[in-house]
C-alpha cells in the first residue's frame, strides 16, 4: 500500500524558500503570483496492516516538526 503525507508550514511561519521561489518566478516574467508557500510530499510504501495511528505517530515523531508544520495523511 502507498500513503502520501503532505507537510506544510503553519500560517504565520516565515517561509524563506517560498519567498525565493516567488522572487525567481517574478524574475522569469511570471506575473500575478501573490505568494508562494513551499511544503514537502513524502510517499511511504508499507504493508496493509500499518495502522492510521502508526502513520500519525511517524509524522509526529519524525516526518513533521509539529511546532511549525502541519501534516495531512492520504492513504492510497
Amino acid at each position: 500500500m502507498k500513503t502520501r503525507i503532505y507537510v506544510t508550514l503553519k500560517n504565520g511561519v516565515l517561509d524563506p524558500q517560498g519567498k525565493a521561489i516567488h522572487h525567481a518566478l517574478e524574475g522569469l516574467g511570471f506575473g500575478g503570483v501573490e505568494s508562494v508557500r513551499q511544503g514537502k510530499l513524502i510517499e511511504i510504501e508499507h504493508a496493509d496492516d500499518v495502522s492510521d495511528a502508526d502513520l500519525d505517530a511517524m509524522c509526529r515523531k519524525l516526518l513533521a516538526n509539529t511546532v511549525i508544520e502541519n501534516y495531512r495523511i492520504e492513504r492510497g
